[in-house]
């Protein structure tokens, strides 16, 4: 029969499972804590992790024979009894801490009913469960004060320190509090407060659990007179990885807490630097494993003047030169430049386009070293033109980096070198964090555990040399002299301005560490004269003086050797050789390798898409599975529909029997 009724009506649990959500840093510190779905601060505890010494006042002052009892004291029951009568009124009680769990578990108005419940109840989990696990429901659940629910929350929200470290005093106030709650709040009536402790310090006191001298020092202690702010640090990563992790009350993250508000104190600091609608945000990445030690989206998170409110780690915008490293590491991976290649920084057209550098002026023929240190713009648009917009967006997307294409733009272009496309401060970070790992880019980790494919996006000689020459790029004017003071070997920098000075960006990688910086305002206004160098590139700097000096090895040397003859020289239109000129390399643009189309029709049918080449001479053959399809005499794209879903292999072949592939999926 008791089997029959107890699967009928299990204990109901819902209460103990709506914790609040805790997000931890590295070192279990919390970050910040949520209230629970009741709006109230519940954190879930168990014995091992409270003071023993609070579980001993605790169980000499509400159940001295909580480990013989099966839920029901008789003793107690018989002791309440006689007391009560001989008052003439209620003066003492018989719950158990069993049955006081029972009514945290399924609250009821206190009437000779609910106390026959209760009863039952706490028979009922007796025979469930152990007497820790049973411990362990009232340290989560029994009532401190307002919405302060649980020992850990009351802890850490009224003594600023968790529960495993409390003293005799504060054991004693908390094992009071749950007695009268709202009666005896510190924060509202700390004489009563006081009172209830110093009572439980005397009834423990005859019950032999604690000295009378340690009682009598313990009662010289003060109460906390108000709550404790509770801690907010990193609050849209925490926001972030509760929704990315529902159900689970602790998540541990892979936050440096003590970094974390060393960052968050100087993005204050610089916040007030800038126009009083400007944000900055900034990551922090240990490239050894790719986990965040900090992770700021705005400087106040609760400014509305800045939009606080917005993770501007996850908002994408124009990262202005800031790809160009990667542009010209493929470009070495191609076969295309070496860091010694001569190339011209000349007033070029690029069909109707003609980019201009920053200053607006053309500097003529240097090094493809000297071109990305001093981050000109033509240059980089030349190494792309022969890489090809599409396939360096492509690597970017596979290896994990989303660009976001200006509205009604089907396919990136040039301008993809100079921000013509948008990308998240997250995805910027996991890419030069690349160049560290000898060209592996893999997800970068806020939370312990997590984990992610890596891809490879450069070759580890293309990733050293672009990083070998970015620890060659001059710091901020101002830092030259701090630098070389600092001791803690070069920073590969880059810095990026989109146009307009609507964004400013700076990246730093060691051999340890990477730190993206964001500085501009959230809602696209421009910020005259805020660029790259002169905004984030000082902070990023900053933000190194913050970490370890062991940076991790440098990359460098840089390779000097006399580049091949086909590589001495890359003029716009051309390749110059010391012989003879030869025609552009031909380059299937698109579709490129390990693409997913879509493009199907609703009907199933497929739609007209274009393939595009580049180089080569013609006429240009095109051939899907070895089947020639088309020959363009003088068009470098044709138009060609799917036959429908599968993988093909797309060809193309110039009248030399020359030929680029590229194998794609059609859904």
């Amino acid at each position: 029969m008791a089997l029959a009724l107890d699967r009928l009506f299990p204990p109901p649990l819902d209460r103990l499972a709506d914790l609040s959500v805790s997000v931890t840093d590295r070192k279990g510190q919390p970050l910040r804590v949520f209230t629970n779905g009741a709006g109230a601060w519940r954190l879930p505890a168990t014995v091992d992790e409270v003071s023993p010494l609070f579980v001993e006042l605790l169980l000499a002052y509400e159940d001295r024979r909580f480990e013989s009892h099966a839920g029901v004291d008789p003793l107690a029951v018989l002791r309440a009894a006689a007391q009560n009568i001989g008052a003439g009124r209620v003066v003492s009680g018989a719950s158990t801490i069993t049955m006081q769990v029972a009514r945290l578990l399924e609250p009821r108005p206190r009437t000779l009913g609910a106390k026959l419940v209760e009863a039952l109840r706490a028979a009922q989990l007796e025979w469930r469960y152990g007497k820790r696990d049973i411990l362990g429901m009232y340290l989560t659940l029994a009532p401190y004060g307002g919405n302060i629910e649980g020992i850990r929350a009351a802890s850490l929200m009224l003594l600023g320190k968790p529960p495993i470290e409390l003293d005799a005093a504060e054991a004693a106030l908390l094992v009071s509090l749950p007695q009268s709650p709202s009666r005896l709040r510190p924060d509202r009536y700390p004489e009563r407060a006081r009172a209830a402790r110093d009572k439980v310090l005397d009834r423990v006191a005859e019950a032999g659990a604690l000295p009378p001298k340690a009682v009598a020092e313990a009662k010289t202690e003060p109460v906390p007179v108000a709550r404790l702010a509770q801690p907010a640090s990193a609050p849209h990563l925490a926001d972030r990885l509760r929704h990315a992790h529902p159900g689970q009350a602790v998540i541990a993250s892979t936050i440096d807490g003590s970094l974390q508000q060393a960052v968050e104190a100087l993005a204050r600091r610089t916040a007030e630097t800038l126009n009083p609608r400007a944000g900055l945000a900034v990551l922090v990445v240990d490239n050894r494993d790719r986990s965040v030690l900090a992770y700021l989206g705005s400087p106040d998170a609760l400014d509305e003047t800045r939009q606080g409110p917005i993770d501007m780690v996850r908002a994408v915008r124009s990262p202005g030169s800031a790809l160009k490293p990667f542009i010209y590491g493929l470009g070495f991976d191609d076969g295309i430049i070496h860091p010694l290649t001569q190339i011209a920084d000349v007033s070029t057209r690029f069909g109707d386009w003609a980019p201009r550098n920053f200053d607006r002026s053309f500097t003529g023929d240097l090094t493809v070293i000297e071109a990305l240190q001093r981050s000109l713009n033509v240059p980089a648009v030349l190494v792309l033109d022969r890489v090809g917009p599409l396939r360096f967006s492509e690597a970017l997307r596979r290896a994990g980096a989303r660009l976001v294409l200006p509205r009604g733009t089907l396919l990136p272009g040039l301008p993809v070198a100079l921000g013509g496309a948008s990308v998240s401060l997250w995805d910027m970070t996991m890419l030069y964090s690349g160049l560290a790992r000898d060209g592996l880019v893999a997800p970068l980790r806020a939370v312990a555990g997590d984990g992610g494919e890596e891809r490879r996006l450069l070759s580890a000689s293309a990733a050293q040399q672009v990083r070998a020459i970015l620890e060659g790029s001059p710091p901020p004017p101002g830092l030259v002299q701090v630098q070389e003071l600092r001791g803690g070997g070069p920073v590969a920098l880059k810095t990026g301005t989109s146009y307009g000075f609507r964004d400013a960006w700076a990246f730093g990688v060691t051999g340890r560490y990477t730190v993206g910086v964001w500085v501009g305002r959230p809602d696209g206004t421009p910020s005259p004269d805020h660029y790259g160098r002169n905004t984030a590139a000082p902070l990023l700097f900053e933000l190194f003086d913050r970490l370890p000096a062991d940076r991790g090895r440098p990359a460098g040397p840089i390779r000097n050797e006399t580049p091949p003859e086909l590589l001495r020289r890359l003029r716009p239109g051309e390749v110059e050789l010391a012989g003879p000129r030869q025609t552009d390399r031909l380059r299937l643009t698109f579709p490129v390798s390990d693409m997913v189309l879509e493009a199907l029709g609703p009907d199933g049918k497929g739609e007209p898409m274009t393939l595009a080449a580049s180089g080569g001479r013609r006429p240009l053959s095109w051939l899907i599975d070895g089947r020639r399809i088309a020959q363009s005499a003088i068009a470098r794209e044709v138009v060609w529909r799917p036959d429908g879903p599968g993988v093909v292999r797309v060809t193309v072949l110039d009248s030399d029997g020359r030929s680029d592939s590229a194998t794609v999926e059609i859904r």
